[in-house]
């Protein structure tokens, strides 16, 4: 692909009656121009009325294929909520083609990604998949979309709407504040407005929804006519055409379908709005209503909530975070296709009253006329806006996403240009004009979400209640639907053979060094115009193993070089980045300190410059570290509330053992963190922060002989020796119990079960042969775990196995979020499932399918900066060989049905693995305690209780006997 650069120039459009390919009509005709911001396509629209976009872009042998129907949860009826996202779960389930589960199978052993999305306006099905298999794409969507009813039974559709109450158990019941966008959208739009209600649904219309119902749903919405099919990569458009015409052709055109239009919301009065949630800081919420997507405004305030609440600039940054009055605040701007929420969250600390924290909002507000809107906001915005438009065309699945939300949504498919011309035109006046329409004065959904037990803190007495007064529910023309299949000429039943294998390529990739030891790699890319730069500074947390008592230093230490310098201001540094539309990030992890570095081509010297301040020169002020140190303080002790953390955490206690560096998060712990100083900081980088265990990766629109030169800052760091300690092996489990941790009124499980092998990472022995065992195991969708406890027993929204390792021995580890009621017989189904694949190993079909999908993904590995600089960082890192790719190759090619087997018997020691689930214990401890497993109860750190007692059993349960 050519270079995109921010030039505009005229657009060449087409437009004809007739098209080359029967009697579909070929619509438009976009071409680029020298190197304007544009993406090129034609589209098309069949007899039947489905739009056919296609965007050719042979740079990556890769095709990405979309189906989006104009239909999300807008589209629903009061009582029927949540349907949109239902079906985009039996849109999975199979068709008449197609047999239960194929479409995962089928696309993942092609090499390809797959998934769906649903939001409160339209529905989407996308693939990813080397470029040979794009007639198998258009195939299985066609089939999905003509075929599928006769496919959908009762027991898949049981089975999906399990499925869909565990992700709502996951997402919104049973996480911290998951309820807040429920909560605001019921209150803030009329009774029965098709955004009163979220795309998940109410699990009481879930309940009393029938099969029928969702029949009904498919056949009003799901036709052709309300569809855009859009295909890009290294294809061509007379190919995709013929192939849409033959696959989806034949699909008759469903009921007409109309665009909604709903008056705007007007509020009368503040409604104030509260409840209670199992967290440590309380949430203020104040949601303005404000308008849809591509209105003439939208722009404006999308740059308002960026001064007001964006970053370090922001204001409320400013009064709220760098006063140590909260953990968070923000003000957003999300819009959709009938409205947008202009909204300002904030999470105080719980030493600040939430009336404090409303009046400092409404303080902060008056701040803001007082100031105005400053050249600066307007500079930032803008940069930071385009260049996020320039990263949205790093890879194909992002210009198609795109596109087909342009043709869905925006006037034309090609609103880019126009959506740049916007953003260019935005001025002072705008964004203050947009303040006083929609802010100033204006009334808004006051939410407070406290704490357990504290309703005295809400902000105002709750004084609003939704009513159905006066509402009369649409007509949505679902009476009379039939259901009418595809005559084909054609043998449908038969999947489309594959094309050649596209050829793959590694990246041609250079290396190098500086004197002072720092070790370089990169590969040109020149795609889009940006460069990316990714710092490991090896060390990290494990450099606290010889001091635990000081763990969380790596972490505040890098959180310290993300603040001022000698010589600027955190928000100085923050201006001059957001100007150039450059990015750069440090953080700390368990083995390394990162630094990445985003930067458009163009303003690269800039970017470094100021990153040799960050790197060289950071200030670490005092009262930085005392902010910082308060806000790692309090986000511990709010972890505690938090379930998924909690499992974690005390899983890493168990397998390692409290004394051990890697069973202490990269946070630390309470006690660690308050007996950190800044000295301790400052010793911490003075000592640990050396070129000579600092790798380098560079990706992008430059090449060698370009950034050598750029990087002479570097050389003037001077190395010194940094020792990363040995740490100390875990101690291997002596017979696998249930730890139980309880967390009253859970309405999820969260299960970790696994081990620490005795093995790191490495790209061509036995973790890369781990690897591949587990594949069948736990580490594709379709694997035996997910497909059991998922698909056949609807227990988990997903659950999942694999190994996890660096440096340091790898873990294994299978894990997923359950229903409650579902605990035990999860357990059961786990255990079964390790045991059966320790003792039998794979299936000859198995491993084809592990074969398939392991060889044919590499198409899909090398496309946008990021995988290139990730697939760098591990040859850099682990200096693995030039040809590692090819090995694997051979490795997966040659590995034999008995070789899976005895690394299934040797790496699933089913008799020693610990087993920790967090959840309710009134509700889940009757059925674990019949799986014959000693129960040991543990407290939210991971400790045992002083007063629990364990319960032992003889030999485990098999799979099957207990009952949820």
């Amino acid at each position: 692909m050519r270079k995109l650069t921010l030039s505009l120039s005229l657009l060449t459009c087409l437009v004809v009656t007739q098209g080359a390919f029967s009697q579909t009509k070929l619509v438009e005709k976009i071409t680029r121009k020298g190197n304007e911001l544009v993406i090129p396509y034609e589209k098309y629209v069949l007899p039947n009325g489905l739009t056919v976009i296609v965007h050719e872009d042979h740079s990556d042998p890769v095709v990405h294929v979309d189906v989006t129907y104009h239909v999300g949860s807008a589209r629903e009826e009061i009582g029927k909520s949540g349907f949109a996202h239902f079906f985009e779960h039996m849109m999975f389930q199979g068709s008449d083609h197609v047999a239960d589960d194929e479409h995962f199978k089928l696309i993942t052993e092609a090499g390809g990604t797959l998934n769906g999305s649903t939001n409160r306006d339209r529905t989407n099905y996308y693939e990813t998949l080397p470029s040979n298999q794009l007639e198998r794409a258009l195939w299985l969507e066609a089939d999905r979309m003509g075929f599928l009813l006769d496919a959908v039974t009762q027991k898949k559709f049981e089975i999906q709407r399990a499925t869909v109450k565990n992700e709502r158990g996951q997402n919104y019941d049973n996480r911290p504040y998951g309820l807040a966008g429920e909560t605001t959208a019921k209150n803030l739009y009329p009774y029965g407005h098709p955004y009163s209600w979220l795309t998940i649904g109410y699990v009481e219309d879930l309940n009393r929804v029938n099969v029928n119902d969702l029949k009904n749903f498919f056949l009003r919405w799901y036709g052709p006519n309300n569809a855009v099919l859009t295909v890009g990569g290294d294809v061509s458009t007379k190919d995709v055409i013929k192939l849409a015409e033959k696959y989806f052709g034949p699909i008759p055109k469903g009921p007409g379908v109309t665009k909604t239009t709903v008056p705007a919301v007007v509020l009368d009065k503040n409604r104030y709005v509260s409840y209670e949630d199992n967290i440590r800081f309380p949430m203020l919420r104040v949601t303005y209503p404000s308008v849809p997507t591509y209105h003439k405004d939208e722009v404006a305030l999308d740059a308002l909530a960026e001064i007001l609440g964006g970053g370090r600039n922001s204001l409320l940054y400013k009064n709220f975070v760098k006063t140590q009055k909260a953990a968070q605040s923000n003000a957003s701007h999300p819009t959709t296709e009938l409205a947008g929420e202009f909204t300002f969250t904030v999470l105080p600390f719980p030493t600040m009253r939430l009336d404090s924290a409303e009046m400092l909002l409404q303080r902060t507000l008056a701040e803001f006329e007082r100031r105005g809107v400053t050249d600066d906001d307007i500079t930032q915005f803008k940069a930071t806006r385009e260049t996020r438009l320039i990263e949205g065309l790093a890879s194909v699945s992002g210009k198609v996403s795109q596109l087909a939300a342009y043709q869905t949504f925006a006037p034309t498919a090609n609103y880019l240009p126009q959506e740049l011309k916007t953003i260019q035109a935005l001025t002072k006046e705008d964004v203050m004009r947009v303040y006083n329409q929609y802010i100033k004065g204006k009334n808004a959904v006051v939410l407070t979400v406290y704490p357990n037990g504290k309703k005295d803190i809400v902000t105002h007495a709750d004084n609003y209640t939704v009513s159905s007064a006066g509402y009369k529910a649409p007509n949505y023309g679902y009476d009379g639907l039939t259901y009418k299949k595809p005559t084909d000429a054609f043998d449908r039943s038969k999947k489309p053979a594959s094309g050649p294998n596209p050829a793959t390529q590694v990246p041609p990739f250079w290396t190098g060094s500086l004197a002072n030891g720092i070790k370089m790699i990169g590969v040109r890319n020149n795609e889009i115009p940006t460069v990316t730069l990714l710092f490991s500074i090896k060390g990290g947390h494990l450099l606290s193993a010889t001091d635990m008592s000081k763990a969380g230093v790596a972490q505040l230490t890098a959180s310290m070089m993300n603040e001022a310098t000698q010589n600027f201001s955190a928000e100085d540094i923050s201006n001059k980045l957001e100007k150039l539309g450059s990015s750069i990030s440090i953080g700390a992890s368990t083995d390394e300190i990162s630094v990445s570095v985003e930067s458009l081509t163009k303003n690269l010297d800039a970017t470094l410059a100021i990153l040799e301040e960050k790197l060289f020169r950071p200030k670490f002020a005092p009262e930085d570290f005392a902010r910082l140190k308060k806000q790692l303080l309090e986000n511990i002790e709010n972890q505690s509330t938090q379930p998924v953390v909690i499992a974690n955490r005390a899983y890493n206690r168990l397998l390692f053992g409290a004394d051990h560096i890697r069973a202490i998060p990269v946070s630390g712990t309470s006690e660690s963190v308050k007996s950190i100083t800044l000295d301790d900081v400052k010793a911490f980088y003075a000592k640990n922060f050396s070129p000579s265990v600092t790798n380098l990766v560079v990706v992008g629109d430059v090449d060698k002989a370009d950034i050598t030169p750029k990087l002479n800052f570097l050389t003037k760091w001077e190395a010194k020796p940094v020792a990363i300690p040995t740490v100390p092996a875990a101690k291997a489990a002596d017979k696998t119990r249930i730890f139980l941790i309880d967390k009253g009124k859970a309405a999820q499980s969260e299960i970790r079960i696994g081990y620490v092998t005795d093995m790191p990472y490495d790209a061509t022995g036995d973790y890369y042969r781990a690897g591949l065992a587990n594949y069948i195991l736990g580490g594709a969708f379709n694997s035996r775990i997910n497909m059991n406890l998922r698909e056949d027993k609807g227990f988990t929204y997903g659950a999942r196995s694999g190994f996890a390792g660096s440096r340091l021995p790898a873990v294994f580890t299978a894990s997923a979020g359950v229903k409650a009621a579902a605990t035990d017989s999860s357990v059961v189904e786990f255990m079964k499932e390790i045991t059966n694949y320790a003792k039998d190993g794979i299936t000859a079909e198995e491993l084809a399918f592990t074969k398939s999908s392991i060889g044919q993904r590499d198409a899909l590995r090398y496309e946008t900066s990021l995988q290139k600089a990730i697939f760098l960082s591990q040859i850099i890192d682990y200096n693995l060989p030039s040809d590692f790719v090819q090995k694997q190759s051979d490795i997966l090619k040659n590995i034999t049905p008995e070789e899976i087997k005895a690394i299934a018997r040797k790496r699933l020691p089913v008799n020693n693995m610990v087993i920790t689930v967090v959840g309710d214990k009134a509700l889940i401890k009757p059925g674990l305690s019949r799986l014959g497993y000693e129960i040991v109860e543990l407290d939210k750190e991971g400790k045992p209780l002083a007063t629990a007692s364990t319960e032992n059993a003889s030999a485990p349960a098999q799979a099957g006997s207990s009952k949820n």
